[in-house]
């Protein structure tokens, strides 16, 4: 009789491409005879498996007393294991056998292989139910790393129950599993309720392994989902002190926008808002019966071409619709269709208001709108798509913003898109106030857009060798003529969605999108700005990389304690990537205590002659030691720099410089990445986080995701930028004192580009210059007592002194946003 030693040492399924099953071990006899391995199951079907026998010396160590022979070891592989199930298995087992006798070496049951392989790369999750008139709206999200995952819904005996999917990117799902961030793992699932007999029903994802299911209780969901129910799961007793502390935290008006969000959970942020902004018929009344100071005509010009009728009826009577009642409705007609004239004649003909001209031909958006200016005659030109729709106060608001200020040359507002039904409002876009280096990135303004009929007569009429890009080109020229642009933070305009336009699709028109590119680079030559005007891969987005004029020398400003790598890594990288070689470093030595360093600084200074060691021996103060710097350095431009940053664009300088060299500009700063590629610094925002300071937008976000509005990726004027990595003329920073030496370690940054605005100098954020910043590696966070203490005091500091703009919010960072937190997300 043999006696068999074995062991199974793992098995597991490699859940790739061929669904592969695998165990691994090894086996042999007391006697030393041959052994086979065979798979075997309780199916009387065929299926293939392969069996690896390979030697196992590890065994010797361990069973002194045996034979090893060199084929003990195996590794057993079943490709698509799932096919087992439908053959009818239930088990595997693995049988040894040395031609006497047979041994089961392993046994497990294929239900649990199935699920144990599975669940590694099954994931998912019912997030929300809720009820919407006749239907049950299903929220949730399903992951499966090497298929789709299958979605279901059964009742409960197994029956299908009838439902439609929209399936969605959950960019939360996407990050956490490190998926592609187009990947749609978001499903949400409709149900018509008189569908579902059964009283439970089962919603379950499933791969070819294993499955998950979530059932739902129909009796509690219907309960829930009436008026009571939804008081009660929000508002009830159990959620008593949970409230409270919430109300306690965030006041009032916060807690009334969750409850309301969270017992209406299918409706989103942006419908909430638009309840809570919506002007009550008492409202709008009463601004009918207002009356202005100054009332000019306000003449709103449109080009038509075979315009759907009922899109047509729908702007007409947004336009009669107006609470401000000076204006004049433009339209020319290039249509071919014959609908058009006739319509207006028979639906509006006795509205005197309008004013209506069929042109000989169709010639072009542009030409077509022209012919609308030309009969135009009021004070003002106002622009706007044949298909869209604007709220009914938009002109009043306008015209309550020209009266704020009588030297206002355009006025602009924020929008939003509507479906094609015109039932759903969605995707606001709230603008900041007038940014002209954003404007030079994407154009941003769109609609409603304003002119004073004088800036018109100016710059002159549309130009059709911009077509899809036609408005961009005329704001442009318009705003290089404007005295003052005002912006309104309402949405008055609302953009119909089509499926081929750039609102819908942006890919349908890259003819448009060179057409802004050209726009673009014809402003900068009119304006006499030598540029390079590029596309970038984010569609109706442009880089301008301003030429830069001479040579001048930069100096670089490095304060440095210690932290001899981080300081080796940072000025290696200088010299190693940059491209621009007119600089100086300055390294302002604070306090350092360990020798390396000291040996670092004289092999510096032996390696590179345009490198300077400075002394700082007081405590340290960030604005103290910069300073300092500044009044040492040669260069007729400074770069702040900490010493935990490397250098990624290589080109760097220049792109900074390009911006710095210009007259309006006072300050440029840089996007800072983390190792990781997330976002450590793309701009700030004055009065946002829980200080209510400022703070960095978009923090920690990575880097290759479109932020809201293109914020992170595009180059625009900022109120503050970091200076982690900032460039600034030392001519200004002479000018104003520099840095503010109260502000020891923190908000000097911020307060430096408070200070600089205050010159009439724009801030730019300069998106396509990427350096790393291992954050704080230096001085550490404020965690210690004596580092919180002080930056309260600076907290104080700061909000004393910028009250004014902390009170107004920040020009550049719309106040529909919230400042709670760095995404952008509406405000409540």
């Amino acid at each position: 009789m043999s006696k068999f030693y074995w062991s199974v040492d793992f098995d597991n399924c490699n859940v790739g491409d061929n669904f592969s099953y695998e165990i691994e071990g090894w086996v042999l006899t007391e006697s030393g005879k041959k052994v086979t391995v065979s798979v075997q199951a309780d199916t009387d079907e065929t299926f293939e498996y392969r069996v690896k026998r390979k030697n196992r010396v590890d065994l010797r160590n361990v069973l002194k007393t045996l034979e090893i022979p060199s084929d003990a070891g195996f590794t057993v592989s079943i490709d698509k294991i799932y096919k087992l199930r439908d053959l009818g298995c239930t088990y595997l087992e693995l049988i040894a056998d040395d031609g006497e006798e047979k041994q089961t070496i392993f046994h497990k049951e294929l239900q649990k292989i199935l699920e144990e392989g599975g669940t590694t790369t099954l994931e998912g999750n019912l997030d929300i139910q809720e009820k919407k008139d006749d239907r049950m709206i299903l929220w949730g999200w399903a992951y499966d790393k090497y298929d789709n995952a299958k979605i279901e819904v059964l009742d409960s005996n197994g029956q299908p129950v009838p439902f439609k999917m929209k399936r969605e990117v959950r960019n939360d799902v996407n990050r956490l599993f490190h998926l592609d961030k187009e990947r749609k793992c978001g499903y949400i699932l409709s149900i018509r309720r008189q569908d579902v007999r059964a009283r439970k029903i089962i919603i379950r994802i499933s791969n070819k392994m294993t499955s998950k299911e979530f059932p739902i209780d129909m009796k509690k969901f219907d309960r829930d989902n009436t008026t009571i129910g939804k008081y009660l799961k929000v508002l009830g007793p159990s959620r008593f002190k949970e409230n409270r502390k919430r109300i306690k935290e965030t006041g009032l008006q916060d807690f009334r926008y969750y409850a309301i969000k969270e017992m209406n959970r299918h409706v989103s942020d942006y419908d909430i808002w638009l309840a809570d902004h919506k002007l009550s018929e008492k409202e709008l009344k009463k601004q009918r019966e207002h009356r202005f100071e100054y009332e000019p005509k306000i003449s709103i010009v449109i080009p038509l071409y075979n315009t759907p009728l009922d899109f047509l009826k729908a702007l007409i009577d947004s336009i009669q619709s107006q609470t401000y009642a000076n204006w004049q409705l433009c339209l020319a007609d290039g249509s071919n269709n014959g609908q058009v004239g006739p319509f207006i004649q028979r639906m509006y003909g006795k509205e005197k208001r309008i004013s209506y001209v069929l042109l000989e031909k169709n010639e072009g958006i542009s030409e077509n709108t022209n012919g609308a200016i030309r009969i135009a005659d009021g004070d003002f030109i106002m622009f706007s798509d044949h298909d869209d729709t604007v709220a009914p106060n938009a002109l009043y608001e306008i015209v309550k913003a020209l009266n704020e200020d009588r030297e206002t040359d355009v006025v602009y507002t924020d929008e939003d898109k509507v479906t094609m039904d015109g039932k759903t409002y969605y995707d606001p876009h709230f603008k900041p106030d007038f940014n002209l280096d954003l404007l030079r990135s994407n154009n941003y303004i769109c609609h409603i857009f304003v002119v004073k009929k004088d800036i018109v007569n100016q710059v002159g009429l549309l130009r059709k060798e911009y077509d899809g890009a036609q408005d961009f080109d005329f704001i442009l020229r318009c705003c290089e003529k404007a005295h003052k642009i005002k912006h309104i933070p309402k949405v008055l305009y609302h953009w119909r969605n089509h499926p081929a336009s750039t609102a819908g699709d942006p890919t349908s028109k890259m003819y448009a999108y060179e057409a802004g590119r050209a726009a673009v680079a014809a402003h900068f030559e009119r304006i006499g700005m030598k540029a390079e005007v590029t596309m970038t891969d984010q569609f109706g987005r442009y880089r301008t990389r301003l030429l830069v004029e001479g040579e001048p020398l930069i100096s670089i400003l490095i304060p440095n304690k210690d932290h001899k790598e981080d300081l080796e890594k940072c000025i290696r990288s200088i010299y190693e990537k940059s491209t621009y070689r007119n600089f100086e470093i300055l390294v302002i030595e604070n306090n350092s205590e360990t020798e390396e360093i000291f040996s670092f600084y004289e092999q510096l200074k032996k390696e590179h002659s345009n490198l300077r060691i400075l002394n700082w021996k007081k405590p340290f103060n960030y604005s103290a030691i910069n300073n300092f710097g500044a009044e040492h350095a040669r260069g007729e431009y400074l770069v702040l720099l900490n010493n935990d940053i490397e250098v990624k664009t290589e080109d760097w300088m220049e792109e900074m410089l390009g911006y710095c060299q210009r007259e309006d500009v006072g300050i440029v700063g840089a996007k800072l990445l983390f190792p990781d590629e997330r976002i450590q610094h793309a701009g700030i925002i004055v009065g946002l986080g829980p200080s209510g300071t400022a703070g960095h937008i978009f923090y920690t976000f990575p880097n290759d995701v479109f932020t809201y509005a293109g914020k992170t990726s595009s180059t625009q004027d900022l109120s503050a930028v970091t200076a982690a990595c900032m460039m600034t003329k030392k001519s200004l920073y002479q000018k104003i004192g520099g840095m503010d030496e109260a502000f020891a370690v923190a908000f000097n940054d911020v307060d430096y580009c408070l200070r600089v605005r205050e010159q009439n100098k724009l801030v730019v954020y300069q998106a396509f210059v990427e350096m790393y910043h291992y954050e704080s590696v230096t001085r550490g966070y404020e965690d210690k007592p004596e580092n919180a203490k002080r930056f309260e005091q600076e907290t104080k500091r700061f909000k004393k002194r910028w009250a004014k703009i902390l009170k107004a919010g920040d020009p550049y960072y719309n106040p529909n946003l919230t400042k709670t937190r760095n995404d952008c997300v509406i405000r409540s």
